[in-house]
């Protein structure tokens, strides 16, 4: 079968489903395989459960006319996603960087979704699964589509950009992100550039952070560059007045105040903007829309818990949003500052170096107390409290409880989890 008539199978069911325990009536099955799974061992699963067709590609499975025998299963699935872009009229916005990237694409959809149909990446299923599967959730009346995509190593992005076929794009930032990957921060950034060439290459429009001089350099005088600034009056014009706890803007006379902690936080919420102001959103819209958002899933969240203020953002973490995380907590204006850190994954032969540099900026910041965890920050020099795993810091903080009316930090990659300190609190 091709791929243009699985093409019209998807456009008479629609919804596709990789994960037997989600599956929804008539859906279509794709029997993805992974390094310790093999999908179409549930092919007929899925069929009982209620899908009307599953894509296999081992010939065994394939036992009725229900069954679509292909070559790869995660080739006919990418093959659909861009088969299914190429017949949508709803413009793409690709988006991609270092840090920051679910956040900002969540409030660029705040924003153009007041004006228009929009669709988004949910989540972060950013890879080379969730970009198709992103890509087939764009429908008839969409208007906007904006596609997040990740990457930890070099041609990530130059793929996914194929498969997106992006109308627009914005990098967030290039920063110490999947350096094992990657090999250095020079291969971040040509990583991440990747989207530009892209761009450029097929004469699309790119949004920029103008004051990043990355950014500028990388798109020198390409024309079809849009962006904003704080100082460069050829820009669109943006002010931080504020990030004392929450980011606050001002745009022309309009001042908005976002949930969302952290100066870091300022061009995420800049970009938004941009693009509102380029699709034209009134301001009062745009306003709305950004203060409306509020974090969750870990990402730079605001709770009161045991009489403690938490900033929670322990989603992710790399030595770039590590460092801009502690610089901003560092500044807040509050009494007894308890960071907990935990280590930071992906970053090679490179770990002891990072872990050690985050390390050396605690000691200098005038916090009350300092937490690192992991095996990596345990093997750091600093005269922070160092716990090797999760469970050693929760045997601390059972002997030695956090005291009320604290402020605290919690920052990690998601394979620490970090947030589980909530429940020891």
């Amino acid at each position: 079968m091709t791929i243009a008539q699985i093409h019209q199978l998807f456009l008479t069911y629609s919804t596709v489903c990789t994960d037997t325990r989600k599956i929804t009536k008539d859906c279509i099955f794709f029997a993805l395989k992974g390094d310790n799974f093999n999908g179409n061992k549930y092919a007929a699963e899925a069929l009982q459960k209620g899908a009307t067709y599953v894509i296999v590609d081992e010939k065994e499975y394939a036992t009725s006319d229900q069954f679509i025998l292909v070559e790869d299963v995660l080739q006919t699935l990418q093959q659909l996603g861009k088969y299914h872009r190429k017949h949508c009229t709803a413009k793409v916005i690709g988006l991609t960087g270092s840090n920051g990237k679910t956040t900002t694409k969540e409030l660029i959809k705040a924003v153009i979704q007041k004006k228009y149909k929009t669709i988004a990446t949910v989540g972060n299923l950013n890879n080379h699964i969730g970009v198709p599967l992103t890509l087939l959730t764009i429908k008839e009346d969409t208007e906007i589509a904006i596609v997040e995509m990740g990457a930890n190593h070099l041609k990530e992005i130059e793929f996914l950009s194929n498969l997106a076929e992006p109308d627009y794009g914005y990098i967030t930032n290039f920063g110490k992100a999947h350096l094992e990957g990657f090999g250095s921060t020079e291969g971040v950034i040509q990583g991440k550039s990747e989207l530009y060439h892209y761009l450029t290459t097929n004469q699309k429009h790119i949004f920029l952070n103008a004051d990043d001089p990355i950014q500028e350099a990388k798109l020198g005088t390409y024309i079809k560059k849009i962006g904003f600034s704080t100082s460069n009056e050829q820009y669109y014009k943006v002010e931080l007045l504020n990030a004392d706890p929450f980011v606050t803007i001002k745009v022309k006379d309009f001042t908005i105040t976002s949930n969302l902690v952290g100066a870091y936080n300022f061009t995420n919420c800049c970009a938004a903007i941009l693009m509102g102001k380029y699709f034209n959103i009134t301001l009062p819209d745009i306003k709305n829309a950004i203060e409306s958002y509020v974090p969750e899933n870990n990402r730079s969240q605001i709770l009161e818990q045991n009489g403690h203020k938490i900033i929670l953002d322990a989603y992710n973490a790399n030595p770039t949003s590590m460092a801009a995380a502690l610089d901003n907590f560092n500044g807040l204006k509050v009494a007894r500052k308890i960071v907990f850190l935990g280590d930071m994954f992906e970053l090679g032969n490179t770990a002891a170096e990072e872990h050690q540099e985050i390390a050396d900026k605690v000691g200098k910041m005038n916090f009350t107390t300092s937490f690192l965890v992991g095996e990596n920050f345990a093997k750091t020099e600093s005269e922070a409290v160092k716990l090797s795993s999760f469970n050693d810091l929760k045997n601390y903080l059972k002997e030695h409880p956090i005291q009320p009316m604290s402020n605290l930090l919690i920052k990690g990659s998601r394979g620490m989890a970090l947030e589980r300190i909530l429940g020891i609190l």
